[in-house]
């Protein structure tokens, strides 16, 4: 149901847009943009415990099936809690869910240090999914929605890729953690969790000060706390940066409502964008397969087929270049474009990926670390591109669930029958120790790879430098002559 409250017009978008950089950005970057970094510990400290989690005497007796189980487990969580998180974050606002969701992640990661069976283990590892699920779709509505759009491309790709931060931090952790010469065993792999949670409360004390989203306030008849929170960030910005703002003159005239009723929601994605939905699905699971497939699995991937007995340091080195690959690059996705810079992290990572799997009886676990950190420099900034695509693209009223929704049906798709697929067939290959058993699932994560670069060459949004309302036009927007809100909420140039 939707129900009207009001009419207004504002300025606060383009108010919000024409900031300059300053101190108080980086306070949303770290309590916003930290939490990939909990889902990479999150992701590498199950990919790297694979054999603690196996000995029955120190761990809970899973095989290489369970683990990968583990794996399709979290993600399945992670798809079910971004659907529900999802439209709380349009209904209820931006900040009440991302301390909702960050709560939830921690209760579930300390309930897994305390896991006495594999049902156990699998049952937290869902609950833990679902937090990271709702973060996705909080945390990217707030980062797009206070970032100014100059930056905006560079931020949300750098931030996404910082969860391998987290994926090198998990990695160097687990070292120590699982070196028996080091702690017991049987608390090491526990420990490990247990220090995500840590971490986790420290990010809550940070995230308390970031504001709601203005964006959403006005929108749902709340302007009045909207203009408040836009008057201290200039305030504060101004007075970092040294200089005065400069004013603007760009209105949008909003209908604002309380609630924004689903059937509008659905007809907005698959009737008004229904090109942007196909990018969109494309590109998440694309990016999925590739990373939940190869990733969840490439610790026991080195310890069964390779023989390494510690996988830190491998899976560190990897991790490091998926940063670098998501921090170097990202500028380019407000300077060359968001198009070209889509279309080509995509195709080479795909073309890469299956160069390595036609070679990998010739592999050692040197080259394919080697190979996989120059494949995932390119593929990391693809992956991260494609949060941000779903992000900006559709109406600020619909934002949230459309993150939620393709990050689900595309993870779905790609991140669950990954984990599945790899561990199975490192489950087959296993037995004889070859392991060019496992070349089918590079040469699909290829495929997809290459697919999803292709559409978004022909599908792609040149949304460098725009106003999220001049992308996608919110649906309780009026059109009105002299402003600058974005017409019929599509540029002249691209498609729907």
């Amino acid at each position: 149901m939707t129900v009207e409250t009001g009419r207004i017009k504002t300025d606060i978008p383009a108010r919000l847009d024409r900031l300059p950089w300053a101190r108080w950005h980086w306070l949303v970057v770290i309590g916003l943009g930290t939490v990939w970094i909990l889902d990479g510990l999150e992701v590498t400290i199950v990919g790297s415990m694979s054999d603690a989690l196996a000995n029955p005497q120190t761990g809970l007796g899973m095989s290489s099936y369970q683990v990968g189980l583990a794996g399709a487990t979290y993600v399945a969580g992670a798809c079910l809690g971004a659907l529900f998180f999802g439209q709380l974050t349009d209904r209820m606002g931006r900040k009440r869910l991302f301390l909702i969701t960050l709560a939830v992640y921690t209760f579930a990661t300390v309930l897994t240090a305390f896991s006495m069976n594999p049902t156990w283990y699998l049952a937290c590892r869902f609950l833990t999914g679902t937090g990271i699920g709702g973060e996705y779709a909080a945390i990217n509505s707030a980062i797009d929605e206070l970032i100014p759009a100059k930056y905006r491309g560079r931020v949300d790709v750098a931030i996404n890729g910082s969860f391998w931060v987290g994926a090198a931090g998990g990695a160097l952790l687990t070292i120590p953690l699982l070196d028996p010469t080091v702690i017991n065993q049987e608390w090491g792999w526990r420990l490990a969790f247990g220090l995500g949670a840590i971490l986790a409360l420290g990010i809550l004390v940070v995230r308390r000060q970031v504001p709601e989203s203005p964006r959403w306030l006005f929108i749902h008849g709340r302007e009045d706390e909207a203009e408040r929170i836009v008057q201290d960030i200039e305030r504060k910005v101004a007075e970092e940066a040294g200089t005065p703002l400069h004013d603007v003159s760009e209105t949008i005239t909003i209908r604002q409502r309380k609630s924004i009723g689903f059937g509008l929601i659905a007809r907005t994605v698959f009737t008004l964008y229904p090109r942007r939905t196909v990018l969109c699905f494309s590109l998440f699971v694309g990016q999925a397969f590739l990373y939940n497939a190869f990733f969840f699995t490439y610790g026991d991937s080195l310890t069964t087929f390779l023989d390494v007995k510690q996988t830190g340091w491998y899976l560190a080195i990897f991790a490091a270049s998926n940063f670098a690959g998501a921090l170097l690059l990202s500028r380019l996705f407000d300077s060359v474009g968001r198009v070209p810079m889509i279309t080509g992290t995509y195709i080479v990572s795909g073309v890469l990926l299956g160069i390595t799997g036609f070679f990998l009886d010739s592999v050692t676990a040197t080259t394919l670390t080697l190979m996989g950190s120059i494949i995932f420099f390119f593929a990391s900034a693809g992956a991260s591109a494609a949060y941000l695509t779903a992000s900006e693209v559709f109406p600020l009223e619909t934002r949230a669930l459309c993150i939620a929704f393709f990050y689900a049906i595309g993870t779905a798709a790609g991140g669950i029958t990954g984990p599945l697929l790899f561990g199975k067939l490192i489950d087959d290959a296993s037995a004889s120790g070859d392991i060019t058993g496992i070349a089918p699932g590079y040469y699909l994560g290829a495929t997809l790879m290459v697919a999803g670069g292709v559409v978004a060459a022909f599908l792609g949004v040149r949304a460098e430098g725009q106003s999220l309302e001049s992308i996608a036009q919110p649906l309780t927007a009026e059109d009105e002559p002299g402003t600058n809100a974005g017409g019929s909420g599509r540029p002249a140039t691209q498609p729907a």
